[in-house]
């Protein structure tokens, strides 16, 4: 056994016992006390202004008897006024009549979802996720009734994704809204929803939703146990978890994919894949994901296989366009003159007499300005933003033309770049390319064309070698899986797809038989049916 794998297993064996003594670590009971209960919760809280207490005395007592406690702003307060507070206070128990606390819990809350609480821990977990809390004097536990609510962003059309044909909704920060907006799509008591809590000091909903029979059981408990492992104070957003729990971290490539459509999901489920949906963000994880998925666009599901399959090859296209058109145009500028045709040659020569600098340099200099105006439009109001990035091209570019600092043919190509850029579908492969493209430029600098064979050679490899939760991350080109091309770069029609990707599904077959379409057997026009018809009558 070597030395790296004896302390890999050590770490693990550590990770393990630390897991097991945090489990076991008993959690403080609930005094018997009210007053008790309410002084820790006051000291506990920083008697916070926004957590509210509210004493309520029953029947002839002369104390309070119950307590009702939420906290402001993530708590529906109208179902707390109406359901708890107001039940509570009609209620009259008689002397002799059965404990209050078992009062309330089979008759007094009329809400859906009441539980009952016998530690601090869930206690407070409970109360900070928008939920009531009803105390008891003389009761060493409490109950937990469902009251999450408050203001909540409506549901709008995702503004990362824009298509011309499809439904108009989008994720928001609510994580039931969003698991609530899947469901409406698919309709089946096997899609599964297991959540947990993750972050030690934000204690963040995080779920995972997939399709029981269709998702792959190893695929579904290797995410599960890569989200267990997780050990962090905070999850503010899916990008959070994304970093914790990806194959590969030192890539530029994403390995997990991010949407904020439920239709996308939707999608994706019905292939086998699991989505991590996290409280607090619109953007739902979907794992695993391959290379291919990130040239294609939900609308290419919606109308023609011909046209679909079209678009992706210019996706492709943009992609390659957008990693290698600066690197081209300076390997021929400097190494392979003799590939320009003549005229073109002698208009960018002289072009370029003016200009003191190497290609390479030029195109670094528009390429790094591009960059700035593209930052500076994303961060400036969206009123201005587009406005400064158009006027700021159109006058750094007509400038560095004039002042003889780079050439018009590089502005063209570098627009161009940059446009084809814009127009990959997803965000997260179009920053990779904006970063492997100045490793293109160098080497095109260095070694011409040679340069940019051998980058394509390395990144091929590159993208070979890795894998999203143990599948080949250029499925199902590498490895082939003939049964499987049907939805890469060709988009085949509906019903010739009849296989779900076999690396991460179970059931395969999706499309029954025979669901091509077909004309009817009596081909006759209309126009015959009618003269006929008006021959009868006569």
């Amino acid at each position: 056994m070597s030395l790296f794998s004896l302390s890999k297993k050590i770490k693990k064996l550590k990770q393990l016992k630390k897991q097991a003594q945090q489990n076991q670590q008993p959690s403080k009971a609930i005094p018997s006390s009210l007053l008790d209960q309410i002084n820790s919760i006051k000291e506990k809280t920083g008697n916070s202004i926004d957590v509210v207490i509210r004493k309520l005395q029953l029947g002839d007592s002369k104390g309070p008897d119950t307590a009702v406690v939420f906290v402001e702003g993530i708590s529906d307060s109208k179902a707390i006024n109406d359901f708890l507070i107001e039940s509570i206070m009609n209620n009259h128990p008689s002397p002799n009549s059965r404990p209050i606390y078992d009062i309330l819990f089979e008759k007094v809350v009329a809400l859906g979802d009441v539980k009952e609480i016998k530690d601090w821990d869930n206690l407070y977990l409970s109360l900070m996720s928008g939920e009531s809390i009803i105390l008891v004097d003389g009761e060493k536990r409490a109950l937990s009734a469902s009251t999450r609510g408050g203001e909540q962003r409506s549901i709008e059309e995702p503004g990362s994704q824009v298509t011309v044909r499809g439904p108009r909704d989008g994720f928001t920060e609510s994580i039931r809204t969003n698991t609530a907006l899947i469901r409406r799509r698919i309709q089946n008591p096997d899609l599964w929803l297991e959540n947990m809590k993750i972050g030690s000091v934000t204690k963040t909903d995080v779920s995972i939703m997939y399709i029981k029979g269709i998702a792959k059981d190893e695929i579904v408990e290797e995410v599960r146990n890569r989200l267990k492992r997780i050990e962090i104070d905070s999850i503010l957003e899916s990008g959070y978890i994304e970093q914790l729990i990806e194959d590969q971290a030192f890539t530029t490539f994403p390995t997990l994919y991010h949407t904020e459509r439920p239709d996308m999901v939707a999608g994706n489920l019905l292939e086998g894949r699991v989505a991590i949906i996290v409280n607090g963000t619109p953007f739902v994880l979907i794992a695993p994901a391959v290379f291919i998925q990130f040239f294609q666009s939900v609308e290419d599901y919606y109308g023609r296989a011909d046209i679909a399959t079209a678009l992706r090859f210019l996706r492709i296209l943009i992609f390659f366009i957008s990693i290698i058109a600066p690197a081209a145009y300076i390997a021929v500028t400097t190494f392979h003159q003799e590939m320009i045709p003549t005229q073109l040659l002698v208009a960018i020569a002289a072009q370029r007499e003016a200009v003191p600098f190497p290609a390479l340099v030029e195109a670094l200099i528009m390429e790094v300005a591009f960059e700035i105006l593209r930052e500076a439009g994303i961060r400036m109001p969206r009123a201005v933003g587009s406005a400064i990035s158009i006027v700021g091209a159109l006058v750094i570019g007509q400038a560095a033309v004039q002042a003889g600092i780079v050439s018009p043919a590089m502005v063209i190509i570098v627009a161009i770049t940059a446009i084809a850029n814009f127009a990959t579908p997803a965000f997260a492969v179009a920053i990779s390319a904006r970063l492997i493209r100045f490793g293109f430029m160098f080497a095109a600098a260095t070694f011409g064309f040679y340069g940019i064979i051998l980058g394509v050679i390395i990144l091929a490899v590159h993208l070979c070698s890795l894998r999203s939760f143990g599948v080949p991350y250029l499925t199902p080109i590498a490895p082939l899986i003939p049964a499987n091309l049907g939805d890469t770069i060709v988009r085949l029609p509906m019903w010739a797809q009849k296989k779900r990707p076999r690396l991460f599904s179970n059931k395969e077959t999706r499309v029954g038989d025979n669901q091509k379409p077909q004309p009817p057997e009596g081909r006759g026009m209309v126009n015959d049916t009618l003269e006929k018809g008006d021959q009868d009558e006569q």
